[in-house]
């Protein structure tokens, strides 16, 4: 694509995933509460006033009030305008890789649903069926859309659908079955069902293939993160730790360098005789 072209379209994209992340911020607070994400308009936790739109504009907003409400002076979380540039970032990314595309749109959703799962299982220690469902059908529906588009055809619909259903299987079946071996092994419950639910949405999405590497990719920096937690902080072997945030930043790895993986990993354990 041409400069020309590409700087403004980027800067669009940006725009678009920054304001997708101040939504994302409100499903991170409210859904867990229990409130409508739609009703009312965003307001200050402390002083119930309603923002202005003008104070709402994703990350400058809070750039412009310096981190306090207009009206009370209360301090603004930090992490508001950090997950909005997050998703700017994440939209940014999914538009570089997969240009024009109806991919874009799709990975699009997938990334704000895991972004809001991340955050939601990092405040409250949940994943939250509301998202891992609604996760898990948009997913099936993606592996339909993407079939059709292609060859216009049910052959290809047909596919990409028993793709994202295996997927969502082995993604369910896998993790119940580390959730069941892990509480025999500890005495206690390792896993909560949270897990296995975004595992099955993560597959739907990915297919078996990229879910086997996304899950790979996050106990391995599960473990490692634990064990550093440990080391440094003086944490207790055994306890919990959120694990779906784990889970989306191995998808997310698996969504863009997926392929690159398994390629160079079959070419140094299986080469070519």
């Amino acid at each position: 694509m041409d400069i020309l072209i590409i700087l403004p379209a980027s800067a669009v994209v940006f725009a678009l995933g920054a304001s997708i992340g101040s939504f994302i911020n409100v499903v991170v607070y409210r859904l867990p509460a229990g409130l409508s994400v739609l009703w009312p308009p965003s307001r200050c936790p402390h002083c119930l006033n309603q923002l202005k739109a003008y104070d709402n504009v994703p990350v400058f907003g809070w750039l412009w009030l310096k981190g306090r409400c207009r009206y009370c002076k209360s301090k603004i979380s930090a992490r508001y305008p950090v997950v909005e540039a997050l998703t700017g970032v994440i939209f940014l990314l999914v538009f570089l890789l997969f240009k024009v595309s109806i991919l874009t749109i799709g990975y699009w959703a997938f990334c704000s649903w895991l972004l809001a799962l991340s955050l939601i299982d990092l405040d409250t220690m949940t994943l939250p069926n509301q998202l891992t469902q609604s996760g898990l059908v948009l997913g099936i529906i993606f592996q339909i859309v993407i079939g059709l588009f292609p060859e216009g055809s049910s052959v290809g619909a047909i596919r990409h659908l028993m793709m994202g259903i295996v997927g969502a299987v082995v993604g369910l079946w896998l993790f119940d079955a580390i959730a069941l071996f892990g509480s025999i092994a500890l005495g206690k419950t390792a896993m909560g069902a949270g897990d296995a639910k975004l595992a099955a949405m993560m597959g739907a999405w990915l297919g078996w293939k990229y879910l086997l590497l996304a899950a790979f990719i996050a106990c391995g920096v599960g473990t490692l993160v634990g064990i550093a937690s440990i080391t440094l902080s003086k944490r207790r072997f055994g306890q919990k730790i959120p694990f779906g945030p784990f889970l989306a930043i191995g998808a997310a790895i698996a969504l863009f360098g997926g392929e690159a993986i398994l390629s160079a990993y079959l070419r140094l354990f299986f080469p070519v005789i």
